[in-house]
C-alpha cells in the first residue's frame, strides 16, 4: 500500500485535501488532515411503546346532533348554551333504559389499564439511512502505523413501526346523573342539543364508582415512531497496514446525539356487548443523548487512487423515554449498529 493518506469519498462523497508541500525532487507524504464523507446503515435500534396511567376510550364515530364525541360509552353529558346553570343540562343523551335506576341515569366510562405495552419491534428489512462526515487528523507515525485524532458529525433516519394484538384489563367507571323526582326522562335512545330545550338532569355525577375487568378485552395497537438522530463523536485512532493492498483502521470514543422524534399512537378495543372503543394521540419530542463508541474500518486498495471501503461502528447511547399523549415510548440505543460500504478515491 502506497503512503498517501486518502481521502475517502463513499458512493455519494465529496473530499478536501490540505496539500504538503515537499521539496524539489521528494516524494509526496501523507497529508496530516483528511476529510471524508461515507453513507451509513443504522441496525439494532429497538422501540417499544408503553401505557401510562389509564387510557380513556370512546365509541368509535359517535357524535352528539352538535357533532360533539361521546364522552362515554352508553350516553354523553355535556355542558349547554346555559353553561350547566343551576347544576344541570339538557345537552345529555343515553342508549337505553336499562340506565335509569330510581332517580338517576347511570353513564358507564371505559379506560383501558395501564397494563399493555407493545413487544419489542425493529424494522430490520428497513434500516435507517443516513451518512457521516469524518475529520482525521494525524498526530504522528510509527513504522507503517499512523495515529491521530478523529471527529466525526453524522445522521440517521430512524423508522419503526409496530402492531399487535392481546387482552388487558378494563377499568370501568359508573356515573349517576341525578334527575328531578317525580319526573319522567324521555324514551330511550335520546339525544339532547346544545341549544335545547330539554329534559334537564345533573351536569355533575351525584356518585362514581369502578370496576376493574380482568383480562376482558381485546385490543389491536398500532405504533409509530419517526426520529431524525443528529450526532457527532470524537476520539483516537489508528491505522495500520494488513498487507500491501489492505489497512485497517480502529477508533473509539466520545458520542454525542441529538434525537428529535415524532410519535404516534391509536389503540382499538372490542369488549363484549358494546361497539369498538378507541384512543390515540402522538406528539414531538426533542432529547439528548450520551455515550460511547468503537469502530473498524477495513481499506483495500484497487488502484493507485481508488479504494474499496467497508466499516463498522458501535454506539451506545442509552435510552430514550418520552410520554406522548398519555402512552410512554421508549428508544433503547445500546446496541446500535453503523454499517458503512463504498468506494474510495484517493490523491
Amino acid at each position: 500500500m502506497n503512503n498517501e493518506h486518502p481521502i475517502s469519498f463513499g458512493l455519494i462523497a465529496s473530499a478536501l485535501l490540505v496539500p504538503t508541500v515537499v521539496a524539489e525532487g521528494q516524494m509526496e507524504t501523507n497529508s496530516l488532515n483528511h476529510f471524508r464523507f461515507v453513507p451509513r446503515a443504522a441496525f439494532g435500534i429497538r422501540a417499544r411503546f408503553q401505557n401510562v396511567g389509564n387510557l380513556v376510550l370512546s365509541p368509535v364515530g359517535r357524535t352528539t346532533p352538535n357533532g360533539n364525541p361521546y364522552n362515554y360509552n352508553d350516553g354523553y353529558v355535556l355542558t349547554d348554551v346555559s353553561g350547566k346553570a343551576g347544576g344541570q343540562t339538557w345537552n345529555w343523551g343515553y342508549d337505553s333504559s336499562g340506565q335509569i335506576s330510581g332517580n338517576t341515569i347511570l353513564m358507564h366510562q371505559t379506560a383501558a389499564a395501564g397494563n399493555v405495552s407493545s413487544s419489542d419491534s425493529t424494522d430490520l428489512s428497513n434500516p435507517g439511512w443516513g451518512g457521516e462526515l469524518i475529520y482525521d487528523r494525524e498526530l504522528g507515525a510509527r513504522g507503517g502505523m499512523h495515529y491521530g485524532f478523529e471527529s466525526a458529525v453524522n445522521y440517521a433516519n430512524i423508522s419503526l413501526r409496530a402492531s399487535g394484538s392481546g387482552t388487558g384489563d378494563i377499568i370501568q367507571t359508573t356515573d349517576a346523573y341525578a334527575f328531578n323526582s317525580g319526573t319522567t326522562p324521555p324514551t330511550a335512545p335520546y339525544q339532547g342539543t346544545f341549544n335545547g330545550p330539554g329534559f334537564l338532569i345533573g351536569s355533575a355525577p351525584a356518585s362514581s364508582s369502578s370496576t376493574v375487568m380482568a383480562g376482558a378485552a381485546s385490543i389491536t395497537t398500532t405504533q409509530k415512531l419517526d426520529a431524525d438522530l443528529w450526532g457527532m463523536r470524537l476520539g483516537p485512532y489508528l491505522d495500520f497496514p494488513v498487507d500491501e493492498r489492505v489497512e485497517l483502521s480502529l477508533s473509539g470514543g466520545l458520542a454525542l446525539a441529538l434525537l428529535n422524534t415524532s410519535a404516534s399512537w391509536t389503540e382499538i378495543v372490542n369488549l363484549a356487548g358494546s361497539g369498538p372503543l378507541s384512543a390515540s394521540g402522538g406528539g414531538h419530542d426533542l432529547g439528548f443523548l450520551w455515550g460511547g463508541y468503537a469502530g473498524a474500518n477495513l481499506s483495500w486498495q484497487l488502484s493507485k487512487h481508488w479504494d474499496a471501503e467497508a466499516g463498522a461502528q458501535y454506539q451506545y447511547l442509552g435510552v430514550y423515554r418520552h410520554s406522548f399523549d398519555g402512552s410512554a415510548v421508549e428508544l433503547s440505543l445500546t446496541k446500535s449498529i453503523f454499517v458503512s460500504l463504498g468506494i474510495s478515491y484517493s490523491f
